[in-house]
């Protein structure tokens, strides 16, 4: 069988030296349909301060395939790439729900709150599958349980072919799972060039404004002098260690001063903010 292409579409974006746009997203059924048919590369289902219900996921993700858009294009995926964001924050390590979305499907698993480098470890472990330490790409070990048959059918894949490409992105380069963690507190900006330093397969960081905005003492300020610092301090730190960094909070009022600051990660509004999209994909060149 020939190479599979690659099938998460934020990934391809920044492979191609792109912006990915990706949005959050409440799981229903008609959010799915819609951004099936949308422009961004990928959706994030908000399961954080949503209920959490793998099975609405579940459905979620299958109402997003559409035969005729797979059958006439050269990849088996969706045209918008569907991730989640967990509700546990990185401290409560709980690895069984990465597993969870993980099995139903989806492509990348959003963490919030991770702010050490143990929390970080383990959010990339518990998104990979075990392998023998004379394996390439061994760190971090993984701690997946192997139950790959819905999964691998959504993908479109054997089990033997998921396995190949069910890894983290970048440390894989074939792997085609986003693992992305929340800087949302001080502590974890001070900790963050260790936890990218010491922790390979981090695919985003994603900047938390509202919680971080929280924990600096000023809610939801997020223009305030010292937010704007902070902001400014996770973004250079991703780009010394060369990792993605992504802004949660986009619009057209914002976006082309992003991508010219550098964030690679942009997340529109779903309904409110196309307008945002369509600026900053052509202000980024693309169509």
């Amino acid at each position: 069988m020939s190479e599979i292409p690659r099938l998460n579409g934020a990934i391809r974006a920044l492979e191609q030296g792109k912006p990915a746009f990706v949005t959050f997203s409440g799981a229903d059924y008609g959010t799915s349909v819609s951004m099936a048919g949308s422009k961004y590369d990928g959706v994030v289902f908000e399961m954080e301060h949503t209920p959490f219900d793998v099975r609405l996921l579940r459905e979620c993700l299958y109402y997003m395939l559409d035969r005729r858009q797979i059958a006439g294009s050269a990849s088996l995926a969706t045209n918008t790439t569907p991730m989640v964001r967990i509700p546990v924050n990185g401290i409560e390590m709980n690895q069984w729900i990465a597993k969870q979305v993980l099995d139903v499907g989806v492509y990348g698993v959003i963490w919030p709150h991770v702010s050490t480098v143990d929390e970080a470890r383990n959010a990339v472990a518990a998104c990979r599958y075990p392998r023998p330490p004379s394996r390439d790409y061994y760190h971090p070990a993984g701690m997946r349980g192997d139950a790959p048959r819905h999964a691998a059918r959504y993908w479109g894949l054997t089990q033997q072919e998921y396995y190949e490409r069910a890894d983290v992105w970048p440390l894989n380069p074939r792997g085609e799972i986003i693992c992305g963690i929340m800087c949302e507190e001080v502590r974890a900006i001070k900790n963050l060039p260790s936890m990218l330093k010491e922790v390979p397969g981090i695919g985003v960081v994603i900047i938390g404004e509202g919680d971080l905005s929280q924990d600096m003492g000023f809610p939801r300020q997020y223009d305030h002098p010292e937010v704007a610092k902070a902001i400014d301090e996770i973004l250079a730190i991703c780009k010394e260690h060369n990792v993605v960094c992504g802004h949660p909070h986009v619009d057209a009022a914002n976006v082309e001063q992003l991508l010219e600051k550098g964030f690679r990660w942009l997340m529109p509004a779903p309904e409110q903010s196309f307008t945002g999209l369509d600026l900053g994909r052509k202000a980024s060149g693309r169509s």
